[in-house]
């Protein structure tokens, strides 16, 4: 069997992780991403004297952040981080439902 080379997730995946990550079990978030930008020279073609100037745009940073509102990219830390209490409630009331 092939063994796994990547595991790829949306950004509302990461949101949700980074919401279980610290903790949070209130709030609507979303995830967060911080660019720099750079510059420079490259060569442009087989011919290193052809150089063209270039923009470099690095992700600097990755979190989250609270929104007000939902959104594609929002995760509700109640669905993806219940509390304890809060599971067991959901739980029982699945058990009482005929």
């Amino acid at each position: 069997m092939a063994e796994v080379q990547n595991y790829i997730f949306t950004l509302k995946e990461i949101a949700g992780a980074l919401v279980k990550e610290q903790g949070l079990h209130e709030g609507l978030w979303a995830i967060y991403i911080e660019f720099g930008i750079g510059a420079g020279h490259i060569p442009a073609g087989p011919n290193t004297q052809e150089i063209m100037p270039v923009a470099v745009v690095p992700i600097v940073k990755m979190g989250i952040q609270r929104a007000e509102q939902p959104t594609p990219l929002t995760v509700d830390a109640a669905e993806v981080n219940p509390t304890k209490d809060a599971s067991a409630d959901r739980r029982k009331r699945r058990r009482a439902t005929p």
